[in-house]
C-alpha cells in the first residue's frame, strides 16, 4: 500500500531528469505489489522499482516509468509541483 509521495528537492530533480517518482510505502510492500499499484492507480507502465529503508524507518519506493510516460504529469495531479 502506498501512504504518501515524498515531494523533496531531490525527488521533484529525479522525476523531471530521471522519470522517476518517490513515494513511502508500507513496510510489508515488496517491488512487484508496488509496481501493479502504481500501474494501476495512475494507468502508466513501470521500469523499474528500487526500495529502500531510511534512517526513520519508513519504506521508500524508487518508481521509473517507461519511456512515453511522464513522471512529471503525475507529480502535477498529485498535486507536488
Amino acid at each position: 500500500m502506498i501512504k504518501y509521495p515524498i515531494a523533496s528537492e531531490k525527488s521533484m530533480r529525479m522525476a523531471e531528469f530521471d522519470n522517476t517518482l518517490t513515494f513511502v510505502i508500507d513496510n510489508k510492500d515488496n517491488k512487484n505489489k508496488v509496481k501493479q499499484e502504481i500501474e494501476k492507480m495512475f494507468n502508466v507502465k513501470v521500469e523499474d522499482v528500487r526500495i529502500l529503508i531510511d534512517k526513520k524507518s519508513r519504506k521508500r519506493a524508487f518508481v521509473k516509468l517507461k519511456k512515453g510516460y511522464n513522471a512529471i504529469d503525475i507529480a502535477t495531479k498529485l498535486g507536488l509541483m
